[in-house]
């Protein structure tokens, strides 16, 4: 396994992902999780009443990246309870097979119904922030100063808090939906006719305030593309010696053009797509199929 650095060590981010977070915003997703696990009501309330209690949160993924903990805090914050964190945000949790991580205290009865939302999210954080680290490891280990990317291939309902773990684990969220950057795929392209065309029309709304990015399945559709305008060329499911060559020819034609490389990169093949005529490398792996590290939330016994 890569060793990985702190978090905080690694990533522009680090100290300013948190606080990107609108306080309504982390309100209103709190109150969505919770009612939508309690819709109505709770019957094993009952058995544990509202004695004050203490559980502690357990970590047992060693070497994992904590994050999303501004939900964690969020939803138990809804229900009464107080969480003091003995790992921040960003950090490392290592090496034992369990590790505190933070403690949870207040009624029992709404301590327990905000256990399965918090951790589930943060479970879910902390899995897409720990592979983003390690992919960022890998592009340092090999000497590659472009950017990693998340996708749009996020969990519907959840982005915001998939791309924001993405910002813990030091890479770029690239855009975060269809209003934040125009990106004109093959299906627009088929149904304007051409890139040229798909192109001119998003100029004429986008303006100056956004960027255009053009799916291109070989070098003849990134050179028109570039030629047509396009800010940042993707070359999508290239395999790698391909790409190099293309990337080099359009960096050496258009060199203002960014290009993006996607489609088929994994953590297995990423280091074959590592070349200095590319600026940006994305992975939907970051989102889809991302293994999620195992928390617990163990109420204390009283003595």
């Amino acid at each position: 396994m890569l060793f990985m650095h702190e978090c905080f060590r690694m990533s522009p981010h680090k100290h300013t992902a948190a606080h990107a977070i609108p306080p309504h915003t982390l309100t209103r997703l709190a109150r969505e999780w919770l009612a939508e696990d309690t819709p109505n009501l709770d019957p094993a309330g009952v058995c544990v009443g509202s004695q004050e209690v203490e559980a502690r949160l357990l970590c047992k993924t060693p070497h994992s990246i904590l994050a999303g903990s501004p939900f964690f805090t969020a939803v138990f914050t809804e229900v009464g309870c107080t969480v003091d964190w003995i790992y921040q945000e960003g950090a490392k949790i290592g090496p034992d097979a369990v590790t505190l991580t933070a403690v949870v205290r207040g009624s029992a009865r709404c301590l327990l119904l905000g256990e399965r939302p918090a951790l589930n999210c943060l479970a879910r954080a902390s899995g897409i922030a720990t592979r983003c680290c390690q992919l960022q490891e890998m592009a340092m280990v090999g000497g590659w100063h472009g950017e990693l990317a998340g996708t749009r291939k996020t969990t519907p309902g959840f982005r915001l808090v998939e791309k924001y773990s993405m910002l813990v684990g030091g890479i770029s969220t690239h855009r975060h939906d269809l209003s934040g950057m125009v990106m004109l795929k093959d299906n627009h392209i088929w149904a304007s006719g051409s890139i040229t065309e798909a192109v001119k029309a998003a100029q004429s709304i986008c303006g100056f305030s956004s960027k255009i990015e053009v799916e291109c399945r070989s070098a003849e559709e990134g050179r028109e593309a570039a030629a047509a305008g396009a800010d940042i060329v993707m070359l999508d499911n290239f395999q790698p010696q391909v790409l190099h060559a293309a990337a080099c020819a359009l960096k050496g034609e258009f060199p203002s053009v960014l290009i993006e490389a996607s489609g088929g990169i994994t953590p297995e093949n990423l280091v074959m797509y590592f070349s200095p005529h590319v600026d940006i490398i994305s992975l939907g792996c970051i989102t889809q199929g991302c293994p999620v590290v195992d928390f617990s939330l163990k109420v204390q016994k009283s003595t």
